[in-house]
């Protein structure tokens, strides 16, 4: 890169805002082609290669460039491990879609907004104002025909309510209960995920419930499991409660995977595009469909993915039903609690 890049990130999406240093106000922009955007399942440090082209310059540099009005993201949220990738991947496969997955300046500003690290020290205003100017940098296209589409980290959920206030379009993925506890406990590594997780979402829960729901010590397995989909749960349902005007869809992703043409036409006309149904049955007939969308290298199909969770409800029978129990023992005592397990069981 050059001196000139100012010029660059006003005409087009080719630099990509990838990381901040926060506390020291730097923006690391990285060069991304627009095949480049549709093959990265995730925008983060994981992109890092030798001959990806970056430099650091500094938050102040990059605000003050000017840009022309462009049409606010619209955006996927999930509770994490419902398929938001492959929907994100199929949805970015029309001309009229951009598709930015798992940004990772989103995740740190989450991150600030739940724990506040101290040497930041902004204000609510100053929170506000910097997920502005994110969100008009991630606004940015190559054509005037496409719209960006992204799609969240899980973990971005905090900031669901304050993006999409203003009017804001998303699909809300999500599954039931006992299908999500499944799939956490049909692999090591969401399992590891689930634990090493835990601090922060109990953390999280308690900014929405107002007084911690348990131990994390006193947790089993699969208890611990269903802090994730309870965290994320009560998350968007907040963000929906607190955004009358935004225009919000939620998706469960088993009636996704029982009727994939369907739900993605379904899923296309809610963000005003439009799929036909030969379109949409050519999508999900795709090799799309039949790859781990994380990791396309790898084969990944429903039916697959159907024996996995069978097998670890076997294995974990008696977890998964005291963990069920275990969370209609919290809805009796958290409001907020048991308005997420009303909503998953109303929108499936």
């Amino acid at each position: 890169m050059n001196n000139d890049w100012q010029s660059v990130f006003a005409r087009d999406a080719s630099l990509f805002p990838h990381l901040a240093d926060l506390p020291e106000d730097q923006m690391l922009l990285s060069t991304m082609s627009e095949t480049a955007y549709r093959q990265a399942s995730f925008l983060d440090q994981r992109l890092f290669t030798p001959d990806l082209q970056r430099q650091v310059v500094s938050w102040a540099d990059v605000a003050a460039v000017p840009l022309p009005p462009l049409p606010k993201p619209q955006y996927i949220f999930h509770i994490g491990h419902v398929g938001s990738t492959l929907v994100s991947r199929l949805l970015g496969e029309l001309d009229s879609v951009l598709a930015l997955r798992e940004p990772a300046i989103l995740r740190q500003l989450a991150e600030v907004r739940v724990s506040k690290p101290a040497e930041l020290d902004w204000t609510g205003e100053e929170q506000a104002e910097r997920l502005e100017q994110v969100e008009r940098w991630l606004s940015r296209v190559f054509r005037a025909d496409q719209r960006v589409m992204i799609k969240a980290s899980s973990f971005v959920s905090p900031l669901a309510r304050p993006l999409l206030a203003d009017r804001g379009t998303a699909l809300f993925l999500f599954t039931s209960l006992q299908r999500y506890l499944q799939t956490i406990l049909a692999g090591d590594a969401s399992k590891q995920e689930a634990a090493a997780l835990a601090d922060l979402r109990l953390l999280r829960l308690k900014q929405h419930c107002g007084q911690p729901l348990d131990r994390k010590d006193s947790l089993s397995l699969a208890q611990t499991a269903a802090l994730g989909w309870l965290c994320e749960m009560v998350t968007l349902c907040d963000a929906e409660d607190h955004c009358p005007s935004a225009s919000i869809a939620w998706m469960d992703f088993d009636q996704f995977l029982n009727q994939p043409g369907a739900q993605l036409q379904a899923a296309a006309k809610h963000f005003g595009r439009d799929l036909s149904a030969d379109s949409a049955g050519d999508l999900v007939s795709s090799p799309i469909m039949t790859r781990y969308s994380k990791a396309p290298e790898f084969d990944y199909s429903a039916s697959l993915r159907e024996e996995l969770l069978t097998e670890a409800a076997q294995i974990h029978a008696d977890d998964i039903r005291q963990t069920l129990l275990w969370i209609d023992q919290l809805a009796r005592r958290f409001p907020k609690v048991a308005a997420a397990t009303a909503k998953a069981e109303s929108r499936r």
